[in-house]
């Protein structure tokens, strides 16, 4: 078992395995958000069962404890790999064939979709499920007072102002970055991979990143 939080592989591997199911949770996300385009009282119905609910709190705790881990091996990997290469990592040189731009960027973009997470939260989680977990029954938003659980109310207001539509669309260009190179690599580590399923999983990988970022981009303009 040491092994699998000593040795790099292990590293690779905790990283992969909670990369993946970060992605499985984008996934529901981007569904989830998308059903508000269609009904908002269907997606109301939805924030009403994922507000302070046990088991809403539950996984979010689980989410965030995924978050952190995987956050917190990328930097550590990232450490290891620049003392590694030593010197080396000032020397001017051109991007090696076949290479992916987001491969050698994948910690910069990680910080950027953090970084964003931050405003997501303060947004959206803080006003909603914590708002609730505090006793709140309404909360101030734009003047007026709405539920924690009306969140088909905190979409059309946070995302009528132009800065937040074109900060949200910065951070899915990142995500999709992330995504597209991270899944494919994520499946390779695991080890769920072979000559002929590495491209289909690299297409797959695209596809979805592609998905799921359109997806909250649509939900995005859509709305503004």
């Amino acid at each position: 078992m040491s092994w699998l939080l000593k040795s790099s592989i292990g590293k690779k591997l905790i990283m992969s395995i909670s990369g993946v199911v970060l992605v499985l949770f984008l996934l529901f996300h981007v569904s989830m958000n998308v059903t508000a385009v269609f009904s908002e009282d269907a997606y109301n119905t939805i924030c009403a069962l994922l507000g302070a609910n046990w088991y809403a709190v539950a996984a979010t705790a689980g989410l965030g404890a995924i978050v952190a881990l995987h956050f917190i091996y990328a930097l550590i990997l990232t450490i290891q790999n620049r003392k590694a290469r030593g010197n080396s990592r000032y020397d001017v040189n051109v991007r090696p064939k076949n290479v992916e731009w987001a491969s050698q960027n994948m910690f910069v973009l990680g910080i950027i979709v953090i970084g964003f997470m931050g405003l997501h939260l303060s947004q959206f989680w803080y006003k909603m499920m914590f708002a609730e977990l505090m006793g709140h029954h309404h909360v101030e938003l734009g003047g007026e007072t709405v539920s924690p659980q009306d969140g088909a109310a905190f979409i059309k207001y946070y995302f009528s102002h132009l800065w937040v539509v074109v900060a949200y669309l910065i951070w899915y260009v990142a995500l999709w970055f992330h995504l597209s190179h991270g899944f494919w690599s994520a499946i390779q580590t695991i080890g769920w991979n072979n000559k002929v399923w590495m491209n289909r999983w690299k297409v797959i990988s695209q596809v979805l990143s592609t998905l799921i970022c359109l997806g909250f981009a649509f939900v995005t303009i859509y709305f503004y």
